[in-house]
């Protein structure tokens, strides 16, 4: 009987056991604790991946983009963070490689348990790493990817840069109507979504504007000899060459079209902002022009409080890589706060409902297909620095304003608002 008894106890402690447990593992789940969807909140951090080049041949781009999230998260962190805990920003190389993309952004997601990307700078890699982040419903920002496939991918996929066709336009519309050039060669990286993409919004815009594209040459991302392609181009004789590549290969282009005798205007995008594009191209890029993000001669205050801080952390003045990963962490950190939550859907759906953001790139609104819709500007290379020429909004309107240490060159420049 007392045996009887004792198993009759014996069982039901263990089944007040069982339920104390379930009931513990529910209300683990509910603070997040446990819920896959709010691993990166484990802890005393808030995690966030970051993947970009910092080695290979676009090292710049992932060296510039590392230190404009940096200094964001050291700015956030210092006022308390995020919903009560420090930012946690975990850094990936990809090395300039897309497979490598894809290999870093599935680590970091299932491994280190982020819950949302920051990256990558270069398309091919976005497109590669934004597959992964799509395909497991993280949200990922990329600061700087331009090409329009990006955010196609879907509905996790954001950027806080301008989209390719708006960058095209607006310098085929600087050639044709500030430039007065009628007849444009382009000379693109055929291995480069980026590049090809970029050149094709150019030549349609262009077209359209009554120009004439009287050739299009190509090279591949390792080239560094375009002798070939710069001698037929020469003897075509064109007004312009438009070159829409990375600096590497500008730089080197630059050097070469001035020794092939070529002495027109050579214009290009953002992927030319480096200062290696300087070192490699020195005296011959006098004269050329690019679009881009935002100038350090933008006189706004919150331009000139980025630009002062990262020079303090840094020692070096930022480029349009490092404003644009400052403003995509800024807005990521911001719509993790706006969502009150690290569940991803939810931050995904506040970096959705961004408007109207003041960032150091301009007021940038995420628009329906997740493309930042702000303006872009041209800048003239002169002496080894970029010298503020114009600026268009996305309406394609200008507003003339006079800047600060521009040269007596320069009486106007136009700047955006």
């Amino acid at each position: 009987m007392k045996s009887k008894y004792f198993f009759k106890t014996l069982l039901s402690s263990v089944f007040i056991l069982i339920i104390f447990a379930a009931f513990a593992a529910c209300e683990k789940k509910q603070d997040g604790t446990n819920d896959n969807n709010n691993a990166g909140n484990s802890g005393n951090t808030i995690k966030i991946g970051e993947y970009g080049s910092l080695t290979g041949e676009k090292a710049t781009f992932g060296q510039s983009t590392k230190k404009g999230i940096a200094l964001a998260q050291e700015e956030i962190n210092k006022v308390g963070g995020l919903l009560g805990k420090q930012v946690e920003i975990i850094v990936e190389d990809t090395r300039g490689l897309p497979q490598e993309s894809t290999t870093v952004v599935q680590k970091l997601i299932d491994k280190d348990k982020v819950i949302a990307v920051l990256g990558e700078v270069a398309s091919t890699n976005s497109l590669a790493g934004g597959a992964v982040c799509q395909e497991k419903k993280i949200p990922m920002i990329t600061p700087s990817s331009t090409n329009a496939d990006v955010t196609k991918i879907g509905d996790q996929i954001f950027r806080v840069c301008f989209v390719d066709d708006f960058q095209g336009e607006v310098m085929a519309k600087f050639a044709a109507n500030t430039l007065k050039v009628k007849k444009i060669a382009i000379l693109r990286d055929n291995g480069s979504d980026y590049s090809k993409g970029l050149a094709n919004f150019f030549e349609q815009t262009f077209k359209r504007l009554g120009g004439e594209i009287i050739a299009i040459e190509s090279f591949q991302d390792k080239d560094s000899d375009f002798s070939a392609q710069l001698t037929k181009l020469k003897g075509l004789n064109p007004e312009a060459l438009y070159v829409p590549g990375y600096y590497t290969q500008a730089g080197q282009i630059a050097q070469q079209a001035r020794k092939a005798g070529i002495t027109v205007p050579i214009m290009g995008g953002d992927g030319w902002d480096s200062q290696t594009l300087f070192e490699l191209g020195k005296e011959a890029l006098n004269g050329c022009y690019i679009s881009n993000h935002y100038t350090i001669e933008d006189p706004d205050p919150t331009v000139q409080k980025f630009i002062t801080n990262f020079k303090a952390k840094f020692g070096e003045t930022p480029d349009a890589l490092a404003a644009l990963a400052y403003d995509a962490a800024c807005i990521m950190f911001d719509s993790i706060k706006r969502a009150n939550s690290t569940d991803r859907q939810a931050i995904r759906d506040a970096i959705a409902q961004t408007k109207e953001f003041k960032g150091v790139t301009g007021v940038i609104t995420i628009g329906p297909n997740r493309d930042a819709i702000k303006s872009a500007v041209i800048l003239e290379i002169q002496n080894g620095k970029y010298k503020f020429r114009e600026s268009v909004k996305p309406d394609n309107t200008t507003v003339s304003v006079e800047l600060p240490n521009t040269d007596t060159s320069s009486k106007t420049a136009t700047a955006a608002k």
